[in-house]
């Protein structure tokens, strides 16, 4: 038997929207998609992924008490908030607002091209925080065929709790206020990457770089399993899989398609 149990989220299966201006899909409840089964885990309670046409976007609106990370695919991503933070956040930009007793922020595609992000919020391990604002940067060497760790828990190793800005993994991960560690990969054709998992849940995301696609997934292609015996799961870009993890064990990702593949790892406690 596998030390790590994967339940597949296909794509299709995902909450989406089409706005116009905003293309959009949930993995978990979220605005009019509602779905008890799918309404949160762990402390992980969101993960859209969002793709917003030029000049438009997210106008000024508020949050308190979550975690709200961003995790910037192409284009470039305009911040500004309540703190008086103001960020044109390119490619290979993760921003993170630790929103705590409340924040206003607007977040636009910047320039003349659309912007592609995922939309991350997580719940805090302590409540009425001071609101933070954080940016780490990480280029895709940093991210190919080797897992970049992008963000991680405040008391975590290696974690610069105190800085704003970071510009690679010279700096670190951001930190969260949630017991959740977020893995990044670029991974070529062929290899595969593993990681030692540490939380007893995970969640597992394949972004949508080949296009918005409402159907069933398509593009790149990877295969994921959890030592033992277990059979090995093929996803798509846009799937997902929820994972149950025995603490120590390991996590593998290949790329059995043929072309280059950005997926996500969310280890949770």
């Amino acid at each position: 038997m596998s030390d790590i149990q994967i339940v597949p989220r296909r794509s299709e299966e995902r909450g989406n929207a089409d706005h116009g201006w905003l293309k959009t899909f949930h993995t978990f409840s979220f605005a009019m998609y509602q779905e008890s089964k799918h309404d949160r885990y762990g402390c992980l309670r969101v993960i859209n992924e969002d793709r917003v046409a030029a000049h438009t976007g997210f106008g000024t609106h508020s949050h308190r008490e979550f975690e709200i990370f961003s995790y910037v695919v192409d284009g470039e991503l305009e911040h500004k908030d309540s703190m008086g933070n103001t960020e044109i956040l390119p490619r290979g930009f993760v921003q993170l607002t630790s929103a705590g007793t409340g924040i206003s922020h607007s977040e636009k595609a910047h320039g003349s091209k659309p912007v592609h992000f995922l939309q991350i919020w997580s719940l805090p391990s302590v409540p009425r925080l001071t609101p933070k604002y954080f940016t780490r940067s990480f280029t895709d060497e940093d991210k190919t065929d080797k897992w970049a760790t992008v963000v991680a828990p405040v008391d975590a190793e290696g974690v610069k709790k105190d800085l704003r800005d970071g510009k690679g993994e010279v700096d670190g991960p951001a930190p969260v206020q949630s017991p959740l560690t977020l893995y990044a990969s670029i991974l070529s054709e062929g290899k595969r990457v593993t990681k030692e998992m540490k939380g007893t849940k995970g969640y597992f995301h394949v972004i949508m770089r080949s296009g918005y696609n409402e159907g069933k997934a398509e593009g790149a292609t990877v295969k994921i399993s959890g030592g033992g015996v277990g059979e090995e799961v093929a996803l798509r870009e846009g799937d997902g899989a929820y994972l149950q993890v025995k603490p120590g064990s390991e996590f593998v990702v290949e790329n059995v398609g043929d072309k280059k593949t950005e997926v996500l790892l969310f280890d949770l406690a």
